[in-house]
């Protein structure tokens, strides 16, 4: 009886078993959202292959460790998730897996959250084998991708690529206690391209908010490919506590790895890789209790914020969204190679008056064949302990490395230092030091730099194979040019620029284009004015974070700027218009015409103009324009002690009016051993400079070391303090027909030349408008050359 009671429970349990592990096919959303409703632990639900728009997936139940209840596609990428659609995942151990996400128009905040709702969230889910691409939102919406809650879950083997909608791609949240130390895994994703948004919130994950920093995540980001995440300079923002990023690939983001709030981080064996893109960055440091070690970093092109290892200043009693002093911080055995400045103390102003303490910089090894500057003090470094830090860099002489000769072996295309480096043996080693090297292997001899001497292995981070099981075949929408018409308003004109294809004309009507964000040109974009009117662009008055410039001008870019009036009054920007950032080297050109910059008064460093040391235009262009009541025009001066450097190929001022301008029109200068090596050309026809820089030693154009000023039909006016208004320089140096008044007497030298300059009173009709009179020595019928001044 015993027997037969037992085979009957056995056979009961097979049966309970069976019913459990069920598959259930379902083909609509309705068919889904009934089976999900009745799934228990083990069941599986697989969505047919084909196209799901317009849906609300609720993936939820209560599974279990070993029976969770599975959502996943018939076939691995077969299920496309498309238009006003959304997951949620919420429950216990749900697992959803295979779906892909593209040609969204979403009105959801999230393509996928781990809860439903601000009450039930999900605890040890996972969202896998998945990709989201290209995925829009409706204008206006700040969305997430990914909105990780709850505890213990995870995120892998996933493809993210090209979100361009403002708001991070990964976020995990830790508002309340049901959050925090939550051991969320993200790991073995590929993390695509993402164009730069142009303002913040471009980051790519994002691991808690400023308000919630001093709370203890836990969150594991590991084995994960971030390759150009350039969305904002920080790729990865901590901003909690107890976290660790370990073996993850960097490939030409232009950004940085960012401890920005929250304490105790964990930094190991990630490689960084610049890959000759510009603006590339390592690690930047704020906050305490952080462990940085391991870390290889190559060909990194960032300074400043985005060096390889930033140490930033802090500020008194700093407020949980401000900078946190750096405080008792370990950093060993990185290894830096042909990259830009490690810098200590960066961004020290009045207010990040704190530098640095208690901070252990040790057995580091840096590598660079170039004359580049190595390492930044920006403040002092008297609480930062420098222990057996190694480089081996021309004329290196930086405080707290000793030099060196490294040989290196190459092992699959990575510099690996020999066991002939004995130097390299001397290491300080600590509690906090590396058990093992950034291959995983043991330290059996401790040594300086990431690898053990004579490793045999490349990093973890190198062999990574992240991403879904299957390939997605990503292909970018394709967004044709075209005129776009746009209303007066608060950010309009920028909304428009981020949304507009490359080659695209934004036409303006008249009306005021209110910033209150700088506008990034990454595309080639014209913008037009009304003709007819007046479309004029300005800044919103009292912004918390006053805006900086109204345009930045981004490498390999055109911008085209048409009939309008820019005007600086109401905000005091720096500058209208800058180049491209500092030592991003790439071609750019800005063509204006019909525009009127005025009220550029800033004096701290302000120009309407500025182009940025390390950067260069091939053309930049003003005709038919007017530069009024500003401190500078145009500035192209920050390489003049780098010898043989020029920020534009060439400089055209044609037509154009520059009046009551406080230092120079155009300061473009050249350090060069001798004018005549080509290199550099300004153009001024039919230009007039009035009230320009009235000083004793000032200058109308200060055209130091350009190989050729040519400067033709053009008034230089009251600058009555001036002794030489042009002082030309070399043999393709010249000024023709050009008339002198109240301004001093033009210099030539080295082969320069003058011909016909008339020292004579204008005699305006209109003195503001600049139209002579009948009589004017302006005019060829009293000069008997060409028209002096502007065409009318």
């Amino acid at each position: 009886m015993k027997k037969t009671i037992l085979i009957v429970v056995v056979f009961i349990s097979l049966i309970s078993i069976k019913i459990n592990a069920q598959e259930l096919l379902v083909t609509d959303i309705l068919e889904y959202n009934k089976a999900i409703k009745s799934a228990n632990a083990g069941s599986t639900i697989i969505l047919k292959n084909g196209i799901w728009k317009d849906v609300e997936l609720n993936a939820y139940g209560n599974g279990t460790e070993d029976s969770p209840i599975i959502v996943k596609a018939e076939t691995s990428g077969g299920v496309i998730i498309s238009g006003n659609s959304t997951l949620n995942i919420y429950g216990e151990y749900v697992i959803v897996s295979g779906l892909w996400f593209k040609n969204g128009m979403s009105s959801y905040k999230s393509v996928v959250q781990f809860r439903k709702n601000s009450k039930e969230f999900a605890n040890n889910c996972r969202f896998t084998n998945s990709t989201i691409s290209y995925y829009q939102v409706d204008d206006g919406i700040n969305d997430h991708w990914i909105d990780i809650w709850g505890k213990n879950n995870r995120v892998d083997h996933n493809n993210f690529t090209g979100k361009t909608s403002p708001g991070t791609t990964l976020v995990v949240w830790l508002k309340g206690d049901e959050h925090t130390e939550n051991n969320h895994k993200i790991d073995n994703n590929l993390f695509g391209p993402r164009p730069e948004l142009g303002t913040n919130g471009g980051e790519t994950i994002r691991i808690g908010t400023s308000t919630n920093s001093k709370k203890s995540s836990k969150t594991l980001v590991e084995r994960n490919i971030f390759e150009g995440c350039n969305g904002e300079i920080e790729i990865i923002s901590n901003k909690s506590g107890d976290n660790i990023f370990r073996d993850n690939l960097f490939i030409g983001s232009k950004g940085a790895l960012t401890l920005r709030h929250g304490d105790n981080a964990l930094v190991e064996r990630n490689v960084f890789l610049g890959n000759g893109v510009s603006k590339t960055g390592g690690i930047r440091v704020i906050n305490s209790g952080h462990i940085i070690r391991n870390n290889l970093m190559i060909g990194l092109l960032g300074d400043g914020y985005r060096g390889p290892i930033v140490l930033m200043n802090g500020v008194p009693n700093s407020p949980l969204n401000r900078y946190e002093q750096v405080n008792d911080v370990d950093i060993q055995n990185n290894t830096i190679i042909n990259s830009g400045p490690i810098s200590f103390g960066e961004g020290k102003d009045d207010e990040k008056s704190l530098a640095p303490t208690n901070v252990n910089f040790a057995n580091n090894l840096v590598f660079n064949n170039s004359s580049n500057t190595n390492v930044i003090f920006v403040d002092e470094t008297a609480n930062i302990s420098f222990n057996n830090n190694y480089i081996d860099a021309n004329g290196a002489n930086d405080k707290g490395f000793k030099n060196t000769k490294i040989i290196f072996k190459d092992l699959q295309n990575v510099p690996i230092p020999t066991v002939d480096n004995s130097d390299l043996l001397v290491a300080s080693k600590s509690a906090k030091s590396p058990e093992e090297d950034i291959n995983g292997s043991v330290r059996t001899t401790f040594n300086v730099g990431a690898f053990n001497l004579d490793a045999t292995d490349v990093p973890k981070a190198l062999k990574l194979r992240a991403g879904p099981g299957w390939k997605p075949e990503i292909v970018a929408p394709v967004i044709k040019a075209e005129d776009i018409i746009i209303e007066p308003g608060t950010e309009t004109l920028r909304k428009a620029i981020s949304k507009a294809a490359s080659g695209s004309t934004i036409v303006l009507k008249t009306g005021e284009y209110i910033l209150k964000k700088t506008i990034k040109i990454d595309k080639n974009i014209t913008i037009k004015g009304d003709k007819g009117g007046a479309s004029i662009l300005t800044a919103m008055k009292d912004l918390e974070k006053p805006i900086s410039y109204f345009f930045r001008v981004n490498e390999g870019v055109k911008l085209s700027l048409n009939d309008v009036i820019i005007d600086g009054e109401i905000s005091n920007p720096k500058y209208a218009i800058v180049s491209p950032d500092k030592n991003e080297g790439g071609l750019y050109s800005v063509f204006v015409d019909h525009v009127v910059f005025k009220n550029f008064t800033n004096k701290d460093g302000g120009a309407i103009f500025k182009a940025y040391n390390g950067t260069k235009a091939d053309t930049l262009s003003f005709k038919n324009s007017r530069f009024d009541n500003s401190y500078r025009g145009l500035n192209l001066s920050y390489d003049k002690d780098q010898v043989g450097f020029y920020n534009a190929n060439i400089i055209i001022l044609e037509n154009s009016v520059f009046k009551d301008i406080e230092e120079e029109a155009v300061s473009y200068v050249r350090n060069t051993p001798l004018e005549d090596i080509p290199g550099g050309k300004l153009v001024v026809t039919n230009c007039v400079f009035s009230s320009v820089n009235n000083q004793e030693k000032g200058k109308f154009l200060k055209t130091t070391g350009i190989y050729a000023v040519e400067i033709t039909n053009s008034v230089f006016e009251n600058s009555y303090k001036q002794k030489a208004p042009l002082d030309l320089k070399g043999n393709y140096n010249f000024i023709s027909n050009c008339l002198i008044h109240n301004s001093g007497f033009v210099k030539t030298s080295k082969g320069a030349k003058d011909n016909n300059l008339i020292y004579n009173n204008p005699k305006w009709d209109d003195d503001v408008l600049f139209i002579p009179s009948k009589k004017s020595p302006l005019l060829k019928e009293n000069n008997d050359k060409e028209r002096i001044g502007l065409k009318q």
